[in-house]
């Protein structure tokens, strides 16, 4: 079975990276491995990551979002590679379900879960409980709860070592973060492919844990600035997509 490549770009977020590497080690059955690139952490992550022979990346200083998924990508091993925020738990069989979507047909491109927090269709409809809760309820395979979308939220972004080959890397025009998920499912559906969220699978995210406050911006400074990069780049508001 093909290899996936979870990669986890961390700053200063050692309190979420924990759950988050034991949740992937308790609940995935599949062949993986972890890379942790870290944005120049001073809080303990180096030495977790060490500590507990998790392949680590480190950076001197904080490059953002888009970057560190690139540098990880570069490193990785696998066939399929799964970009991961860090404020997120993998769930039994999520990550098995997500890859059964990406790897039943060429056309689908990148694979996305369902959510308790995010925009768009990945947001979960009925109330929230617990993790296990939903994970149980909403993690048995099936094929028929697939759903082809626009747009796939980059909290949990699935996609094939070929998706790169042919539109190549995150744009880091959007550092440190912001729609470059959206530009990066645009130009997916450019070339051709399909864009799946898999609803037989829930992964779930704490939300907005990265975004605090970065360089100096807010969060919805950088929303602005960011939407607008897309709209000039492209022509197309990303909000259309949502």
């Amino acid at each position: 079975m093909q290899l996936t490549s979870v990669i986890i770009p961390n700053y200063n977020g050692l309190h979420w990276l924990k759950p988050c590497v034991q949740s992937i080690r308790q609940h995935t059955r599949i062949p993986y491995e972890i890379i942790v690139v870290d944005n120049g952490s001073k809080d303990g992550s180096l030495e977790y990551c060490l500590a507990h022979r998790i392949k680590l990346i480190s950076l001197p200083a904080n490059r953002g979002f888009p970057a560190a998924c690139n540098i990880g990508i570069r490193a990785a091993s696998g066939d399929a590679l799964l970009l991961l925020n860090n404020d997120t738990l993998m769930t039994p069989g999520g990550l098995e379900n997500m890859v059964r979507c990406l790897y039943s047909s060429e056309e689908i491109g990148i694979v996305g879960p369902m959510t308790n927090y995010a925009s768009g269709k990945q947001q979960i409809t009925e109330p929230f409980t617990n993790v296990a809760d939903m994970a149980a309820r909403m993690n048995e395979p099936d094929s028929g709860k697939w759903l082809e979308v626009d747009r796939i939220v980059g909290l949990c972004f699935l996609f094939r070592r070929e998706l790169i080959d042919r539109i190549g890397l995150l744009d880091e025009r959007f550092s440190p973060g912001h729609f470059e998920d959206d530009d990066y499912c645009y130009r997916a559906r450019q070339s051709g492919f399909r864009l799946m969220i898999a609803g037989d699978s829930f992964i779930y995210h704490h939300g907005s844990a990265s975004f605090q406050k970065e360089n100096g911006q807010t969060v919805k400074q950088l929303v602005l600035r960011n939407r607008q990069q897309f709209i000039d780049k492209w022509g197309v508001d990303p909000l259309q997509f949502i």
